[in-house]
C-alpha cells in the first residue's frame, strides 16, 4: 500500500517544510540539492509540549479539515496586535512577541528587523500584526509621531518658603499667649448683679475661662484640674473650681452670646490686615447616641448626634471673625452671616 505524503505544513510552526530546509542550508545550492533529496516532504520534528494532538505527528488537528492548517504567523500578528505598539519618527516600534524587545517595523515597502523576515523577505508577524493594529484603530499616514503626541510637562507648583524661627518661637510660646489673650478677654466680661442671699455663683468671666482652657486643654474634667491649677498659680483665675465647674459652664446657655461676642472682639486687632473673608463649615459629633430597634433585621442600632459649625474666617490669616452652631440639618443665613463676619 502507497504510503500517503503527509502535508507540507506543520500547524505548531510559524514556516513551512520547504522553508526549513533553506534556513538549515549553509548557500542557496545545498537548498536545491537538500529540497530534491526531500520528494517525500517528511520531517522529523517532534511536537511541542503545546501540542493538541493525541500523536507526535505534523498532521493538522482533524477539526480542521483535509487539506487546511492553522496559520501560526497569523495567530502570533493578533497577539502583537493586541500588546502596545509606538509610533517612532523612524517607523513604528513593535513589541516582540515574548516580551523580550522590540523591533522597528517600516510599511511601504515592507521592513523588520526580525530574523524571519531577513530570510524570507515576505511579511512577518510583526508585520501582519502592525496591519492589523492599524486597521482597528482606524490611524493614517498623517497622524502625530511618537514625540509629538507625548503630553507636555506639568507646571511646577509654587511652594512658599518656611520662616523656621518664627515658626518654631510660635509653636513653642503658644499656650503662654494663648493663657495671656484669653484672660484679658475675660476680664471685659460684665458680671451680672446678684440678688438674694446664698452663695454668690461663679463669675462669668471665670467661668468663660475655665470652659474656654478645658476645651483647649483636650482633657477630661478630671484630668483638667492640673491646668486649672497652674491657671491660679499664674493669677488667670481666682481660685481653684470643683472639675463640675467647667461641664456646668458649657451647658449654660446664657453663655453662648457672650462667647459670640468675644470672638469677634479677638478678630479686631487684624482688621487692617484682613480683607478678604471666606465660609466654611464642620460637622463635630458628640457624647450623646441616638439607639433605635431595627424591625427589619431585628437588631438595635445606634448613631452619634453631632453638631454643624459655620464660620468667617479670613482667607490671609485665617481669623475666624463669626460663628453660628446648628443642628445636624439646619441651614444657615448665608447672606447676613457673612455680612456680620465681614463687619466685624
Amino acid at each position: 500500500m502507497k504510503r500517503r505524503r503527509k502535508l507540507n505544513t506543520n500547524p505548531l510552526l510559524p514556516f513551512t517544510y520547504d522553508d526549513l530546509v533553506y534556513i538549515i542550508a549553509l548557500d542557496n545550492k545545498k537548498a536545491s540539492d537538500a529540497a530534491d533529496n526531500n520528494a517525500r516532504g517528511r520531517c522529523n520534528r517532534r511536537a511541542n509540549a503545546r501540542c493538541t494532538l493525541k500523536r507526535n505527528s505534523s498532521v493538522p488537528a482533524p477539526d480542521l479539515g483535509r487539506g487546511q492548517s492553522v496559520d501560526a504567523r497569523q495567530q502570533r500578528a493578533e497577539e502583537i496586535a493586541g500588546s502596545r505598539i509606538e509610533i517612532r519618527s523612524s517607523g513604528y516600534s513593535v513589541p516582540s512577541q515574548s516580551g523580550q524587545g522590540r523591533y522597528t517595523v517600516q510599511l511601504d515597502p515592507d521592513r523588520c528587523e526580525c530574523e524571519d523576515f531577513e530570510l524570507r523577505g515576505k511579511p512577518c508577524k510583526h508585520i501582519i500584526g502592525l496591519r492589523l493594529w492599524l486597521e482597528r484603530r482606524d490611524l493614517t499616514k498623517e497622524e502625530p509621531n511618537y514625540e509629538e503626541r507625548q503630553p507636555s510637562p506639568k507646571s511646577k507648583r509654587k511652594t512658599y518658603p518656611q520662616d523656621w524661627p518664627n515658626y518654631n518661637a510660635a509653636q513653642v510660646n503658644e499656650q503662654r499667649h494663648f493663657l495671656h489673650l484669653l484672660a484679658e478677654l475675660c476680664q471685659q466680661v460684665p458680671e451680672p448683679p446678684h440678688f438674694g442671699r446664698g452663695r454668690k455663683p461663679i463669675p462669668l468671666a471665670d467661668q468663660i475661662f475655665i470652659a474656654t482652657l478645658k476645651v483647649y486643654s483636650t482633657f477630661s474634667a478630671r484630668r483638667f484640674m492640673g491646668c486649672l491649677e497652674n491657671a491660679v498659680e499664674d493669677g488667670y483665675v481666682n481660685r481653684s473650681r470643683h472639675f463640675n465647674a467647667s461641664l456646668k459652664a458649657l451647658e449654660n446657655a446664657e453663655i453662648t452670646p457672650i462667647l459670640m461676642n468675644l470672638i469677634r472682639q479677638s478678630a479686631f486687632p487684624l482688621t487692617g490686615v484682613e480683607t478678604q473673608f471666606a465660609i466654611d463649615s464642620s460637622g463635630f459629633c458628640t457624647s450623646r447616641f441616638t439607639r433605635w430597634f431595627d424591625v427589619k433585621y431585628g437588631i438595635t442600632r445606634e448613631q452619634a448626634d453631632w453638631v454643624k459649625v459655620h464660620i468667617v474666617c479670613g482667607t490671609k490669616t485665617h481669623i475666624v471673625t463669626a460663628v453660628e452652631c446648628l443642628e445636624k440639618w439646619g441651614l444657615s443665613l448665608m447672606a447676613s452671616f457673612l455680612a456680620v463676619g465681614v463687619d466685624n
